[in-house]
Parts: structure tokens; sequence; C-alpha cells
């Protein structure tokens, strides 16, 4: 595990972690990187939008980088044409932009290398490393065989002259899909079954995105792995822990074909959060299926959602810093990541009064068409963020649960009776209310006491509640998004179960008609905001100065425990 994130006001120091041991190692006198600049790199696959799980990814490869004064490349994985698409392409440019990290001019395709990698192919053939089998997919699982038992094809013992002739005829579109492919000649008897003379080819005729149609055969991923990566000249190239087992081919292929560079793979363990899924395939499968509004919905664990719903950059990456670095999977909990998030927008999100349930509070014997104004701090902990002015009348909006006619015990806000603080202005005394045919309560009356301005007690006397407010002669309509977690269960994947019958109904409540500061109009996304005594909040990019709408980012309270 990682050493915990050490912070200063406007710095962050990375931690170290087994990563940067073996890199300090390599790169040292002696080393199999001694005198060399590291190198790594982000190899995303354009087949979805990055999620907190690549946030992670993105940080151990960009920030190993940035520790060792080193670079690190942004790599499309586009090998695979049938899930490939532009659009995820920019999204993911984007995100990356969006966390702190920039690849300068070093942004590449894996497609860029489909001639070199033909050539390894053909390379490898000649070599008697590769031959074309004809094994149906069916064919290979019977065959592949168990710890006891080797696995077989009979086209091992192809002539090298006649698998470079059907390997030219599959790339020329002679040979139809699925009938041949590429095998690698390792180990039919090996422990690992990604040895057993894994597929490195298959005939494949679909549109690729950058290439056309040029090409009807496609590499495996564990053959271009680590072709990319030496072509790039890349020193270490970190992947999670699932590829650990494919090592020894990245290093076969690395070692047997004719490359610039020997780069090295190191695993690390993925990143595996509470109450929410990561598999591309299921988050698409929520924004297809109408549950969620998008890949940008706020309940999304994608980055765009999360940039959406309020976390910021620094949040994101604290949190990725301080659950560490490990060769061991784990989960962790939801609570921890809203919990990096409230320490980031604590010390940075503007105070503001916004009502999400509003009653209107008369003050009746407060002077009529009288107006004044408080100065209120910006935020307690930043004196640089300054002050403002909120207007104060006779009438203001208050939340509704802030008054109960009969008060339930130990409830300190307004019943008949007694006094309150409104939030820098005056103590008020509560006298009654008023209600509709319905008993609904239209109205709550109390009375000010003007010696109590900015919400002192010459005499001392003892006001226990404080509640806020917004001037109803000077308030902003708006409407709050209050999100909570997209499932009702920690673990909506257990047991292989289908993760859409845990859906949580109340993951989303629009708060419409709440009352908030007109002050706050003049900002735009993604102003953050502290709604006091409610959560934090920022400003949704569909919102307009007409008609603001705000995303609730994270609750007030948090309820994670440090350990």
């Amino acid at each position: 595990m990682t050493e915990e994130l050490k912070t200063t006001e406007n710095t962050e120091e990375v931690s170290s972690n087994f990563i940067h041991t073996m890199i300090e190692k390599d790169i040292a006198e002696g080393g199999d990187y001694a005198g060399m600049k590291v190198h790594t790199r982000f190899p995303p696959e354009p087949n979805g939008y990055l999620h907190i799980g690549h946030a992670k990814a993105i940080c151990i490869n960009f920030g190993t980088a940035e520790k060792f004064n080193g670079i690190c490349n942004l790599r499309m994985d586009d090998t695979n044409p049938t899930k490939e698409d532009v659009e995820y392409v920019d999204a993911i440019r984007e995100d990356i932009h969006w966390l702190g990290f920039d690849w300068d001019d070093r942004f590449y395709y894996a497609s860029e290398y489909f001639d070199k990698m033909y050539e390894a192919a053909v390379e490898l053939i000649k070599k008697g490393l590769a031959y074309i089998c004809e094994l149906t997919p069916d064919q290979m699982r019977e065959f592949r065989g168990d710890l006891s038992t080797p696995a077989k094809s009979p086209y091992r013992d192809r002539p090298v002259e006649e698998s470079l002739a059907l390997f030219e005829r599959m790339k020329n579109g002679e040979i139809e899909d699925g009938k041949m492919t590429l095998r690698a000649k390792i180990d039919l008897a090996s422990g690992n079954f990604n040895m057993r003379d894994p597929v490195i080819y298959r005939i494949n005729r679909l549109h690729h995105h950058r290439t056309g149609d040029k090409w009807c055969i496609y590499p495996m991923y564990d053959f271009a792995h680590p072709i990319e990566d030496a072509m790039e000249h890349i020193t270490h190239s970190l992947c999670s822990l699932e590829f650990e087992d494919h090592r020894p081919l990245y290093n076969w292929v690395r070692d047997n074909v004719t490359l610039p560079s020997k780069p090295r793979q190191i695993e690390f363990a993925r990143l595996g959060i509470n109450n929410t899924v990561m598999s591309k395939r299921k988050l698409r499968a929520l924004v297809e299926g109408g549950y969620v509004k998008g890949w940008d919905d706020p309940r999304m664990p994608t980055l765009c959602g999360l940039r959406r719903r309020g976390y910021t950059p620094r949040s994101i990456r604290n949190f990725c810093d301080r659950i560490g670095v490990s060769k061991v999977n784990s989960t962790v909990e939801y609570g921890f990541l809203e919990h990096c998030l409230r320490e980031d927008l604590n010390l940075t999100a503007q105070r503001v009064m916004v009502v999400l349930d509003p009653v209107k509070l008369v003050i009746t014997n407060y002077p009529e068409g009288q107006s004044e104004s408080f100065t209120v701090e910006n935020n307690p902990n930043n004196e640089a963020d300054g002050t403002r002015e909120v207007t104060f009348s006779r009438e203001c909006w208050i939340e509704r649960g802030d008054f109960m006619e009969e008060p339930i015990k130990k409830y300190q806000r307004l019943y008949p009776g007694n006094e309150v603080r409104l939030k820098s202005a005056y103590i008020v005394k509560c006298t009654g209310c008023k209600k509709d045919e319905s008993g609904r309560i239209t109205e709550v009356y109390a009375e000010y006491d003007p010696e109590t301005r900015g919400g002192n007690t010459p005499d001392g006397r003892k006001v226990r509640g404080t509640i806020h407010w917004v001037d109803a002669n000077n308030a902003l309509d708006a409407t709050c998004n209050l999100y909570d977690s997209l499932f009702t269960v920690p673990d909506p994947e257990a047991d292989g179960g289908d993760f859409l019958t845990f859906i949580n109904p109340e993951s989303l409540k629009v708060s419409k008609g709440c009352k908030a500061e007109k002050a706050i109009a003049g900002f735009k996304a993604p102003a953050y905001f502290q709604f006091m005594r409610t959560g934090y909040f920022c400003i949704d990019p569909d919102s307009t100065p007409e008609h603001m709408i705000f995303n609730r980012s994270v609750s007030l309270k948090d309820g994670f425990k440090k350990k």
C-alpha cells in the first residue's frame, strides 16, 4: 500500500509505492534501465467512457512519470474495430485533461502500428514460432487440455511456407471470417494457459474507425500490447492485475520479435468500490436501458458523471493516491471517495443560503417596505474568499422542516414561543402559523428582536437553534437535484445476479421551487457551493441565469470512519 497522501494548501506530494521502488532499482546504476528516462503510457480502449477505476490507472501512469521526471503517452487501444468510436476518443482526452494531466504531442493509436504488427507476425512464422490453425473456437476449447493434459493442434507442424502463404491470403481477404487464425508456437503443456499457443491474429471483416477497410485481419491484444509499448520506447508498462498471468506472453513477444526497445510490464490491483458497477458493458446497459440519463448522469461512476455531480479533480486525485497501490485486489468504501470530496470542498466551496423546501416566514413586527443588508463571509476557512452582501426584509423563505407546530423532544428550531437565530441576521421568536384548507402550513409568523442585529445577544440569553433563510423579496427560483446511491445494496454484482434488480428508485429526487440568494445567478458551471446546513452542490451545465439547476455533490455529514 502507499504511504498516506501528504498535502499542503496548494501542493500534493505523490506517495511512494512498490512500483516506484521497482523503477528506482531499474534506473539505478547497474539496473536494466540505468540512465534511461522513465517512460509510461495510459492505453484505454475507446469503447466507452472512463470511470473512477480508470482514474486510478491514469494517476499511476501519469503520476509515476511525473515523480521520476519522465514522460507518459496517451494511446488509444483501437485494435478491436467492433466497439470503437470517435466519441469515446474525444471523451477520454477531455477526462484526462480535466484530471490535470497532459501528454503534449505524445498521442498515439495502436492502429498506427498495424503494419509493424503484421511484419512481426510474419517474422514469427519465418522463425517457426507461429502457424496458421484451422481449429474452430469450439474445437480449440475442446483441445485446450487441463493442468495434467497438454493442449493439441493438428496444424502445429504446418510448414513455414504454407503458413506464410495462408497468412497472406488471410490479409488479402481470401479466407472467410473464423476459418483460420494465426497462433504463436510456444508450449502446449504450459501450466499458464495463456502460453498454450495463443491466437495472435484473427479474421474480422469490420470497418475500422481510422484504417477503414484496409485490414480484414486484426491482432489480439496480448500480441499487440508489447509491440505498441516497444514502438513508443516505453520503459515501464503499468497494467492492472488481470494482466499478471499474461506477462510471460508479453515478454515472449517482446523477446522474439525485432523491436526497438524492451519494455517491462508491472501489474497493480484494480480499484473496486462498493455501491456501484464499473464494467463498461454494465454501464452501457444502464445508459441504453434508460436507467440513467446518459454517460454523464451524476449517479454514474464515469469521470464525466462525477464531474457533473461536482467532484473536483483534486478530490479524485487525492482519493486515488490515498487508497494506495497494491498487488492485492480489494474494495474501497464509496464513502471514502465522498470524504475526499468533502475535504476539498470544505476548503474551497463558497457558502450560500438556499432553501430546498420553502415556506414563508413573516416577521410581523418588522417594518413593511423596509429592507437592509448584512455582510456575510463567503468561506470561514479562507479569508481570501472575502464577503458578500445579503438582503433582509419582512418576509423570508425558510425550510419547511425548520418549523413544527407541536415540536418533538429536543427540537430546537421554530415552534410557537421558541427563539432561533436567523443566520447572520436577527433572533426571532415564533408566534404561530397559517394553514390552508388541507391543513398544510403556508406561513410561519415570528417577531424579531432589533437589538440582536447580526445574530448577537447583548443580554447574554441562550438561543440554541440557528437556521438559514433567503429574503423573499430578493430570491432566485432554482431546481435542485438530490442524488443518492444508484443501487440499494453494497455489491449489486454479488453471486452473479442481475445487478439491474438492485437499482435504487430513490437515487434521484428533484426539488423544484427552491429559493436561493439572488447573487448566485452570476455564477456558471461548474461553480461549487456549500448550501448551509444542507450539503455541497454544484451548478449543472444545463443551468441558465433565468433558471438555475444545482446538483447535490455530497451531503455535509461525513459517515466515513477513518481507520
